[in-house]
């Protein structure tokens, strides 16, 4: 039996042709098991994302398995095999393996490190596992690839360096209060970014809210999103001064917030400090505000820089991934390697043992009478004879369980040894 698996992703497909082999959620119980219905796939799991959509399998014949499922994706999409042919990839035994704990770990992902494939590789598992499309071959390699996604996340810091905009806003709020809880946030605008801003602040424990907007109907729809509080357009300043955090993102022509607006707030905070994350382009803060005492100020170039040194720091720690993924991957194949053999082992055994077996019935009325002694001492012979027969071959087949070529040699020293199964 062999592992394969197909797919394509951010690597190998634009996202017009990621969408089209996308399988909806509604639809993967359905697919499973047409895929688990031919006789030649004995156990599958599907794992489709915006960025990926990949079938893993266990089949007697990896290469008519790959035909198979190559088949069943272009089938079941309705798209012609040979449009597929350029975006699509095949791997097989050891590939596998490595792949999977690659994709498991994020270090496959657009974003590295990021930790929601995880968390998609566990849903895909769970669904699987429910419907019984994975088993005894399958189910080992996905739990063995969620252990080594759990050592890369705790032996690297692959994770820790925010890598995107909104998030390093908040590695940045962190260093300047020590902690975020009980602060309160105004996000002046309410765009998509400042949003996504606002909700990280939100679960690193900043407890109040509060939403500007030059059209006040978008601001109580947020806050409502939000639970937090609308702000009147026309009294941002009467609310200003309760800001720990504010966020600008309004898409205004000019500065929303000048210098001489800046000395007000910190008036009104009483040098209290403010810490101001300005992602709007053009600017919504005078840059002049940075050089008031008790403020500080970032714009979108400050924040990418922090991505960028971040994502730098996350490639120097994907070298540490990688060869925690080595390591596993090697272990994985000796131990399912070494699993693979131990039934040869035995039914060569059993085999022997049983001829030994009949030819001592055979042949017990030429010896006559045989008191226990002798019986005992008739079975330690045989059973030593058996067992120095015996000792090359099933050397022989311990030691390929390293050697991608095991089965056909199993299989040739099983003939030669008259076992036909």
């Amino acid at each position: 039996m062999s592992l394969l698996l197909v797919g394509l992703s951010h690597r190998t497909a634009p996202v017009e042709v990621r969408e089209r082999l996308h399988f909806p959620d509604s639809r993967l119980q359905e697919a499973l098991q047409r895929l688990t219905s031919q006789s030649a796939i004995a156990e599958s799991l599907i794992l489709s994302t915006c960025n990926r959509t990949e079938v893993l399998a266990h089949s007697a014949d990896a290469q008519r398995g790959l035909l198979l499922v190559r088949s069943f994706i272009s089938d079941f999409h309705r798209q012609p095999q040979k449009s597929l042919h350029p975006y699509l990839y095949d791997l097989t035994h050891s590939e596998v393996v490595r792949h999977v704990f690659r994709v498991a770990s994020s270090l496959d992902s657009m974003v590295l490190g990021e930790p929601q494939i995880l968390g998609q590789f566990k849903t895909a598992f769970s669904l699987a596992r429910r419907i019984g499309s994975v088993g005894d071959a399958l189910s080992p390699l996905i739990h063995r690839a969620f252990f080594v996604a759990k050592r890369v996340r705790s032996e690297t810091a692959i994770s820790s360096a925010a890598v995107s905009v909104s998030f390093a806003a908040v590695e940045l709020a962190r260093k300047i209060f020590d902690h975020l809880s009980g602060r309160t946030v105004l996000l002046l605008g309410a765009g998509k970014m400042s949003e996504l801003a606002a909700k990280h602040l939100i679960s690193q424990g900043t407890t109040q809210l509060l939403v500007w907007n030059r059209t006040y109907r978008r601001a109580v729809d947020m806050a409502g999103d939000l639970n937090g509080e609308a702000i009147p357009t026309e009294e941002l300043f009467r609310h200003v001064e309760r800001a720990d955090i504010l966020i600008c993102s309004t898409g205004s022509p000019g500065h929303i917030l000048t210098r001489s607006d800046g000395q007000r707030l910190i008036q009104l905070r009483k040098n209290r400090p403010v810490f101001i994350i300005d992602i709007a382009v053009p600017r919504d803060v005078d840059p002049e505000v940075n050089n008031l005492d008790n403020i500080f100020l970032y714009d979108i170039d400050d924040l990418q820089h922090v991505v960028d040194a971040n994502l730098k720091q996350r490639h120097k720690e994907a070298q540490f991934a990688e060869a925690i993924i080595q390591e596993e991957v090697q272990s994985y194949i000796k131990q399912s390697r070494g699993l693979d053999v131990a039934p040869a082992i035995v039914s060569l055994r059993n085999h022997w043992d049983d001829i030994r077996r009949e030819e001592l019935a055979r042949n017990r009325k030429k010896l006559g009478a045989l008191n226990d002694q002798q019986e005992a001492a008739l079975e330690q012979l045989t059973r030593g004879l058996l067992n120095k027969i015996l000792h090359g071959p099933i050397s022989e087949i311990k030691s390929l369980g390293q050697d991608p070529a095991a089965e056909q040699k199993i299989a040739t020293i099983k003939r030669m040894l008259g076992l036909k199964h």
